[in-house]
């Protein structure tokens, strides 16, 4: 029996970014889904047939934030993991309300290897 490979939603307005974490993760063995804004990762959770395991989000996109566009991609998809990715340290994005302080997230620039590890870290999370 084969175990499906992890998906994972990617979501950054910066196409090369999205494009760089996008390969950093197949290479890695991880299924992707992109998306450039809110919107269109709004539409993917709505209507991609199959599951989704991680969204992978920057903290700033255009038209709300990544917290926000967290919140509504749960509600639809509850099983739905989140690793936020933003230039900010952690402790800026917590004070500024931006996410919660138990909230996973990677600060940029990254290693593809620090990206890998945090998205296996926070769907472990999934597991019982």
């Amino acid at each position: 029996m084969t175990a499906t490979a992890p998906t994972v939603l990617v979501v950054d307005d910066e196409e090369d970014l999205r494009e760089a974490m996008r390969r950093m993760l197949e290479r890695r063995g991880f299924a992707t889904l992109t998306a450039a804004d809110p919107a269109e990762a709004e539409a993917v959770c709505r209507d991609h047939g199959g599951t989704i395991d991680l969204l992978l989000t920057d903290l700033t996109l255009p038209g709300a934030s990544g917290g926000d566009l967290a919140r509504t991609a749960t509600l639809m998809r509850p099983d739905l993991r989140v690793l936020y990715i933003s230039g900010l340290p952690k402790e800026v994005a917590v004070g500024r309300g931006l996410v919660a302080e138990e909230a996973a997230l990677v600060q940029k620039p990254f290693t593809s290897d620090r990206l890998a590890e945090a998205v296996r870290r926070v769907l472990a999370l999934a597991t019982p």
